[in-house]
């Protein structure tokens, strides 16, 4: 490799360098102090009696050729609204991107086939890129040969603007260029002139930085830039595949941001930390179901394919008026308390098939549409010896019946016949801890 090329690469590797702590310099005081601002309500909203909705869409994301999971979210969404004697139907579908794995043209087949199987002619149909349909150097080939529309895209329905962005790729992942950012403010400004006080949607890929849970890993900065311009905007994104039902899956600054969970697996951190993969987290399927009035009312609902449950309701009174917007970090974590034991809580030992310990204890309870997102549990012998200290991520996003708490901690920590203690304390969303309780058990 000649001089001249060493010097270009430096060059760019600079710039590139520049250009993301440009970003942050620019982003992080404005974002921190929006994330952090805002009012503290007497109570959290509840969707009205009385709403009514003039438009109903569905968004899913990150299904990663689990088409079958694509498929239940389409004829479940029909079956839950087609006699829904307020509103009846579904107006449109939104998938965020990484329906594939490596953006190979069967991916885009085989999800191509399934919404056209699944989803009725009258409906609404749209789709943006995600980074893994972006590590194929055919994208936008594939995108238009497939999908019946550009890959950013503005749609009217019933006089809601419904803004889808792709933005552009870079080496094997998106990036949002000067061109495809202007493109994104002028569609939103456009939206916002006609809105006549609707809402105005946007859904892209990746979330913008520092907004929902896990943004500040799976994001780009960029759209911030962006966004933090156009209060009024609802925005919807996926990619860091972060459990939906976890209370910090929205939040509203100068606007609302919701993240859209995962069709596929799940993904959490743990003390800070990305990249977890607890028990449970294969497989998840959760859709979002985006209803909205004349008025500027919107109604957001996650809802779990695979239990058949809503796991929240979140009501948005005017999305055009931050004034009395109540999904604010501050206002959502003055409504959390700490998780509470049970009183008879108990604490037991065994082995799974593959011979490995796990320990299962009476699980905490957390406020009312919040989770227990982490157990810090320590494990002592009959000296007081520790065995064991470590944090492990409660299965929140599991919904099932089960009460307990269940963590595998290897093949020889434990002793059969032995009387061990167990001290736990429970952790929430927004990190408010339970007391410590001490539970006694005998390794079987």
């Amino acid at each position: 490799m000649d001089m001249y090329t060493l010097m270009q690469i430096k060059n760019w590797t600079i710039g590139i360098v520049f250009g993301v702590f440009s970003v942050l310099f620019i982003v992080l005081p404005s974002q921190l102090s929006l994330v952090m601002g805002g009012r503290v309500t007497d109570t959290l909203p509840q969707t009205p009696a009385d709403f009514v909705p003039t438009v109903r869409v569905v968004a899913f994301t990150d299904s990663h050729n689990k088409n079958d999971h694509v498929a239940d979210a389409i004829d479940t969404a029909y079956s839950l609204f087609d006699e829904d004697t307020t509103y009846a139907g579904v107006d449109g579908f939104f998938g965020l991107g990484d329906f594939s794995s490596v953006g190979g043209e069967d991916d885009y087949l085989n999800y191509a086939n399934t919404l056209k199987e699944h989803v009725r002619e009258e409906t609404v149909l749209i789709n943006i890129h995600g980074n893994h349909e972006f590590k194929n150097d055919n994208y936008k080939e594939y995108f238009l040969k497939y999908f019946e529309h550009d890959p950013d895209t503005v749609t009217e329905i019933n006089g809601f603007s419904f803004i889808a962005f792709s933005g552009d790729r870079s080496l094997t992942e998106w990036t949002f260029t000067p061109k495809s950012l202007k493109w994104l403010d002028k569609s939103i400004s456009e939206a916002e002139k006609k809105a006549n006080g609707k809402a105005v949607f946007v859904f892209q890929h990746p979330h913008a930085w520092g907004t929902v849970y896990g943004s500040t890993y799976w994001s780009d900065p960029q759209l911030n830039i962006v966004f933090n311009k156009h209060p009024g905007i609802v925005d919807f994104s996926g990619h860091s595949h972060f459990p939906a039902n976890d209370p910090r899956s929205i939040l509203q600054t100068s606007y609302t941001t919701v993240g859209c969970g995962a069709m596929a697996t799940f993904e959490l951190d743990k003390n800070f930390i990305p990249g977890q993969h607890p028990d449970g987290y294969d497989p998840a399927a959760q859709m979002t179901v985006i209803e909205a009035d004349n008025d500027g009312s919107v109604r957001i609902r996650i809802y779990d394919l695979l239990s058949d449950t809503y796991l929240n309701d979140y009501y948005i009174e005017d999305a055009n008026d931050k004034n009395t917007f109540a999904y604010t970090y501050k206002n959502r974590k003055a409504h959390d308390t700490a998780p509470v034991f049970p009183e008879e809580a108990r604490a037991a030992a065994y082995k799974n098939d593959n011979n490995e310990w796990i320990i299962s204890f009476d699980e905490a309870k957390p406020a009312d549409g919040y989770i227990v997102h982490n157990y810090k549990v320590t494990i002592l012998d009959d000296n007081g010896k520790k065995i064991l200290s470590d944090t492990f991520i409660d299965d929140y996003f599991v919904i099932d019946e089960d009460n307990t708490a269940d963590f595998r901690i290897g093949n020889d920590t434990l002793e059969s016949g032995k009387t061990y203690k167990l001290k736990v304390q429970a952790e929430s969303a927004y990190h408010l801890k339970s007391e410590t309780v001490e539970l006694s058990f005998t390794a079987q």
